[in-house]
């Protein structure tokens, strides 16, 4: 003990501090945890006899109509039994190819389904989540247009705007927030959501000059609805048989017109033939810090989140074309039940053209949600004092929608 004293003693004199107090002076004290009130170690068996009892305090029976980007989805139990293999989680990040094909063959093959479904022509191996996807896909157009000004859309997801802002305003990029752009010879893109966050439907925005056209899009949509057009498009693939987790670990993409694969973030993984004529799979487009001059990198984005993306190409592979249209096809059936019956009970339901979550008024959102929590609903998310978001997937069923209308 007195010889770590000893050396942080000199520590502190060779930056010229007194006390290991002077260090730390400059962190405010509202913002400094005075003690951490930590018991005594305890041994692994009494760790687990604890979290069980806290465990048990938490009521998971809910009935669940929460969205708003976060949805409850059904996860085939061989999701995890597939991804949690040692081939795969011992190779998760393939800086050697020759050694990680079977993870390298999957990055492949989500960058496929992605692209499929988008109907664009190329995907990258995913980003974080769908906040950083609408933000690196920003900075994608303003390299592309060697323009500094983008529009977002005020009815994207409020998490994926905060997101943005962060990322623009470290890269000195302008940004404007509204309803609908408007003739601008200086923007670099148009970025909008559809389902936008208040799940209505938007038509994709017109081109008024050159700046480009951002997709943001709910990949379970799109199987019941055309794709957009646009040069790029990007999202979250939570729905992909992601659990909410808390919020997290989820997974984005960003796909877009071929023009525009170099400027893509992150990974993307080629196909080839090694010397003997064999099918290869190759990380090939790795515009990264860690492979080319830093100034010249299109994102900062290290790595991807690829057991992520493994798990929801698992997903894919496992739901199939038919798999996926029925279960986004119930999830829509049943938000438009809601909604009539909604309606028929005199609530006013603020849109007819959405996928699978809608806003409807109440007198109080806050009296509202609690009743229904109290009777083991969990109904909505506020938007304001008197609108609720709520949503349905293909966890719900007819019961729940009973359920639900039996206690307004």
């Amino acid at each position: 003990m007195n010889d770590i004293l000893k050396n942080s003693q000199e520590m502190l004199e060779a930056i010229n501090l007194a006390t290991l107090e002077d260090l730390f002076s400059q962190i405010p004290d509202e913002a400094r945890v005075p003690s951490l009130n930590l018991e005594d170690a305890k041994d692994e068996l009494e760790v687990q006899k604890i979290i069980e009892k806290i465990a048990k305090k938490n009521k998971n029976d809910y009935i669940y109509f929460l969205g708003g980007g976060s949805y409850k989805k059904f996860i085939p139990p061989a999701i995890s039994a597939i991804s949690q293999r040692f081939e795969f989680l011992s190779a998760y990040t393939p800086y050697q190819a020759e050694i990680s094909q079977g993870t390298l063959k999957t990055m492949y093959d989500f960058q496929t389904m992605i692209c499929k479904i988008t109907n664009q022509d190329v995907s990258n191996a995913s980003v974080y989540d769908g906040a950083s996807a609408c933000a690196e896909a920003i900075l994608m157009t303003c390299r592309i247009n060697k323009r500094n000004k983008a529009f977002v859309s005020s009815n994207i997801n409020p998490n994926y705007l905060e997101v943005i802002k962060t990322y623009l305003w470290a890269s000195g990029i302008e940004l404007v927030v509204g309803e609908k752009p408007v003739q601008d010879d200086e923007l670099a893109c148009v970025l909008y959501q559809s389902p936008n966050y208040y799940g209505e439907l938007e038509e994709m925005p017109q081109k008024n000059g050159k700046e480009l056209i951002i997709s943001c899009v709910d990949l379970s949509s799109l199987a019941l609805f055309e794709p957009p057009n646009s040069d790029i498009t990007v999202g979250d693939f939570q729905v992909l048989g992601i659990p909410m987790a808390f919020g997290g670990p989820y997974g984005g993409f960003v796909a877009c017109k071929d023009a525009y694969k170099r400027q893509l973030p992150g990974r993307v993984v080629g196909k080839t033939v090694d010397k003997e004529g064999k099918e290869a799979f190759v990380l090939t487009l790795q515009a990264r810090e860690q492979h080319i001059r830093r100034e010249k990198a299109t994102s900062n984005i290290c790595s991807n989140q690829a057991l992520v993306a493994l798990c929801a190409t698992v997903y894919m592979d496992l739901m199939g074309e038919n798999g996926f249209i029925k279960v986004s096809q119930k999830s829509y059936d049943l938000a438009h039940k809601l909604a009539q019956s909604l309606k028929e009970k005199g609530y006013n339901v603020l849109s007819n053209n959405f996928f699978n979550e809608f806003v409807f008024e109440v007198k109080n959102a806050d009296e509202f949600l609690e009743n229904m929590r109290k009777n083991g609903i969990l109904a909505g998310i506020k938007i304001s004092d008197n609108k609720i978001l709520t949503a349905t997937t293909e966890m719900n069923d007819d019961d729940d929608i009973k359920a639900f209308l039996n206690n307004l």
